[in-house]
């Protein structure tokens, strides 16, 4: 006689106790890294496909590969052998990815070329050199609107230049003044509310934006550093959905 429930039954408390069980590793796993570093610096624990390894992703935004009684740490790439995927690069990929729509754009100086369809945010620092090669670069991009979020973390005197910017009549003009020509912005006016600079560095805190330029295309993805325009031409595009 067949037991069609009894067996579906079982199969689900089976299936309830792995569960369980994976989530007791997970936990023991984040209990015994952050006792090895000595606090909570643990922001998630998962189990990987690959020889019993746990990806631990760290609350600084790192990603390191450890057992299930950590008596190992990996800081490095894995990759599939089988695949040849940077498993590790992937996944950085996807945990750094964000909601654009989310991204408060009033705090960005905006410039529209062409028809303006394609569309990027990037954090940049105005003493930043390869944001000022980024600069050159996208004078010559076409159909992008471009949302600059001034991320001064280099100097006191990229705050300064930062609110200088800010406060201009033209914001963009001074920024692409001061990026591809070297012309300094006036003094910022006395009362000129500065406030989206220190804005703009919280977010990009919280969003472990670690250095500039970082650029965000249409559909979240991160481009770290200043890439070809080529490449940046190709992640509008793929953005877009072109």
């Amino acid at each position: 006689m067949k037991f069609p429930f009894v067996r579906s039954l079982l199969a689900t408390l089976f299936l309830a106790a792995g569960v369980a069980h994976a989530a007791t590793d997970e936990a023991s796993v984040k209990k015994n890294l952050e006792t090895f570093v000595g606090g909570p610096a643990v922001d998630s624990v998962k189990k990987t496909p690959y020889g019993g390894l746990y990806e631990v992703v760290l609350k600084s935004g790192e990603l390191i590969y450890t057992d299930a009684t950590v008596s190992f740490i990996i800081d490095g790439s894995l990759i599939d052998a089988k695949t040849r995927k940077n498993v590790t690069q992937a996944r950085m990929a996807q945990l750094l990815k964000i909601d654009f729509a989310t991204l408060p754009l009033d705090q960005a100086i905006k410039q529209v070329r062409g028809n303006g369809k394609r569309v990027i945010a990037s954090f940049e620092d105005p003493n930043c050199g390869y944001c000022k090669r980024l600069a050159k670069d996208m004078q010559s991009l076409k159909d992008a609107t471009i949302y600059t979020f001034l991320y001064p973390i280099l100097s006191p005197d990229s705050t300064e230049k930062s609110k200088n910017i800010w406060c201009a009549k033209d914001r963009a003009t001074a920024w692409n003044d001061w990026m591809t020509a070297g012309k300094a912005p006036a003094a910022a006016a006395a009362g000129c509310d500065t406030s989206a600079i220190d804005k703009n560095v919280a977010l990009g805190q919280k969003m472990k934006v670690s250095g500039t330029p970082t650029i965000f295309t249409a559909d979240g993805n991160r481009l770290p550093g200043a890439v070809p325009l080529a490449q940046l031409d190709q992640a509008m595009n793929q953005a877009a959905g072109k």
